[in-house]
């Protein structure tokens, strides 16, 4: 029986992942942070006390990344990050990094796990690279400023000293990174659907996202 995939990328904080989460319950389709996959890498090699600009450290990190620790909490904490989410926007940048993580995630599109008809991922590369045959494409964004102000709630509560403006750069540092890098860079692919979630309510977002994928 055929899978259905559906990609959705976008910038940080531009709303993707929830998103992406809201259409796979909605589906009942198996859901992919591809997202988490790089941080994953990215604070293995933190925790290693190496540099995530070191090449030979952020492959070796990639290709022995075990995706079970998704699932511990500490792990998953540590994840969400500024730290790790900077990081994550280094190594994501190396071609060998993404190489040891496009198999991965090629495979849970074609077989999602526990037996879902369908899969949904969401990324920066996914109906580009990852994913370009996917049956329905999106990419999810916003102005700069307001997925600041959204990734700084989410930052704060663990760092009450973080202040948006610090955020703000970092946004607008990685979305120059993740849109400049040689190897899959982030772009809109030229038959997904954009979606500004700017001016959205959660609830109004993801009625647009499922108007647009269902047509």
């Amino acid at each position: 029986m055929s899978r259905k995939i559906i990609a959705v990328d976008g910038p940080a904080a531009s709303g993707k992942g929830t998103l992406a989460r809201r259409l796979a319950a909605h589906f009942d389709y198996a859901y992919l942070d591809t997202g988490a996959l790089y941080r994953a890498v990215a604070l293995c090699v933190l925790r290693q006390g190496q540099d995530p600009a070191d090449t030979k450290a952020a492959v070796a990190a990639a290709q022995n990344l075990d995706m079970a620790k998704l699932d511990e909490p500490d792990f998953a904490a540590a994840l969400r990050t500024a730290q790790t989410g900077l990081a994550a926007s280094i190594v994501a940048a190396e071609p060998d990094v993404r190489a040891a993580i496009l198999l991965a995630q090629r495979q849970f599109g074609e077989t999602p796990p526990d037996g879902k008809q369908g899969a949904i991922l969401d990324g920066r590369d996914i109906g580009t690279i990852v994913c370009p045959d996917a049956d329905a494409k999106l990419f999810i964004t916003a102005r700069a400023q307001v997925r600041a102000e959204r990734r700084w709630k989410e930052l704060v509560a663990q760092d009450d000293s973080l202040s948006l403006a610090h955020v703000l750069a970092d946004i607008e540092a990685r979305d120059a990174r993740d849109a400049g890098r040689a190897t899959a860079p982030m772009k809109q692919a030229e038959d997904a659907h954009l979606l500004d979630t700017s001016d959205l309510s959660i609830e109004g977002a993801f009625a647009a996202a499922l108007a647009l994928v269902t047509g």
